[in-house]
């Protein structure tokens, strides 16, 4: 694994006194199923804009789906590194600055964005990355074969180098391994975000989380520094659930294998509370069959929280949506990146939030199917791609 970049040292990866575009290796789909390791250019930042020499990128299902979006682009959208330059105007970071990125770049101008909700900015749509102009940098920054080409949700993280605006990227200050960084970039964010800025799990309160992959585990690992009396941990995979209990949680269900979550399954869980219900039940499965599995699970006035971006349809008895239960579906765990990812540095710092564990192997960029089918077969918990690491 990656040794931990030293933060705030100053870069001399390609010719940091000149300005112009840059070679760098990158992960290229057709966006019919394959993808190819390629040379891109990547231009000089305009103003408002900041070039990113990645450390590290994560890799989760999104990626994966991202080679079927019928459009030619450079994949991922999790990652850290550290700044070459920036474009006029830029004053949140500078070069030399280890950062974390964000794939829902707000405007910061509109009404969403002033209320504190930069993930429901009305300029960038965060939810769709196929049309959201406003998160975009400048026309053709960046070329592969001589032709402009998109980045996945405007980061397009696995690439040697990417130029991104001011708004996608937060300076960390605290020591930190980049592969672990990377992380609180999405899944880490969307799992312990939607348990602490989203449900609001208070302390003593029960928590059961439906699919312990990358999101779930963060979803367990919220519950924990919420302080909740009891986080019940459902998976189909024995291997899930052994990770679920070394991250916090109390109990543990195998579910029905491929049925999900079936009457045992749901009757397990109302035994432990008693017939009552959960508190809060998270879905992190990304299924659209499991996708309300929820509301069997939680109690009279509970909420039912679909974390994993599941889409596609789904039936439901509406008599399971009576005496007050809610329904809830956020994006990225409502996430404000200048308040969360420091936030969720500082918890790491003190040993409360595991993100090292969390990184089963790391993969250099040539490895990228590998880290494509270990993910897919549920090998790892998070698979990440590794840079050089030529600063100095």
């Amino acid at each position: 694994m990656m040794g931990t970049q030293a933060m705030g040292a100053a870069t001399n990866w390609s010719n940091p006194v000149e300005r112009g575009a840059v070679d760098a290796r990158a992960a290229i789909t057709d966006g019919h199923g394959r993808f190819e390791i390629g040379r891109v250019t990547v231009a000089a930042p305009a103003p408002g804009e900041v070039r990113v020499r990645m450390l590290a990128a994560g890799l989760c299902r999104t990626d994966h789906d991202s080679m079927q979006w019928g459009a030619t682009l450079i994949l991922g959208h999790e990652g850290s590194g550290t700044v070459v330059d920036v474009g006029a105007g830029v004053a949140n970071v500078a070069p030399g600055d280890f950062v974390i990125l964000n794939w829902a770049i707000p405007c910061g101008r509109c009404k969403r964005c002033m209320e504190g909700h930069d993930v429901l900015c009305e300029d960038v749509r965060p939810a769709d990355p196929l049309a959201a102009p406003g998160g975009t940098v400048h026309a053709g920054a960046t070329r592969w074969n001589g032709v402009p080409i998109d980045r996945s949700f405007n980061l397009g993280t696995l690439s040697e180098c990417t130029l991104v605006r001011a708004a996608a990227v937060t300076r960390i200050t605290s020591p930190i391994p980049p592969s672990s960084a990377a992380l609180i970039g999405c899944g880490v964010m969307t799992g312990v975000g939607s348990v602490l800025n989203v449900a609001r799990v208070a302390a003593g309160e029960s928590v059961a989380v439906i699919g312990c992959g990358g999101v779930g585990l963060n979803v367990v690992q919220g519950a924990r520094l919420a302080q909740a009396s009891m986080i019940v941990a459902i998976d189909a995979r024995p291997e899930a659930l052994d990770r679920a209990t070394a991250l916090g949680a109390t109990h543990s269900l195998l579910a029905d294998g491929d049925v999900g979550i079936a009457d045992r399954t749901t009757a397990a869980v109302l035994q432990l509370t008693r017939d009552r219900g959960v508190d809060h039940v998270f879905e992190a499965t990304g299924r659209s069959d499991l996708a309300l599995a929820c509301l069997a699970l939680v109690r009279n006035g509970g909420n039912c929280v679909l974390v994993s971006g599941s889409s596609g349809e789904a039936t439901l008895d509406l008599a399971r949506l009576w005496w007050n239960k809610r329904v809830i579906a956020p994006l990225y765990g409502d996430c404000k990146p200048s308040r969360d990812f420091p936030r969720l540095v500082e918890h790491y710092r003190r040993g409360e939030l595991e993100l090292d564990a969390l990184v089963t192997r790391t993969y250099d960029i040539d490895s990228l199917a590998d880290a494509f089918a270990d993910m897919l077969d549920g090998r790892n918990s998070k698979g990440v791609i590794v840079f050089p690491d030529v600063a100095g």
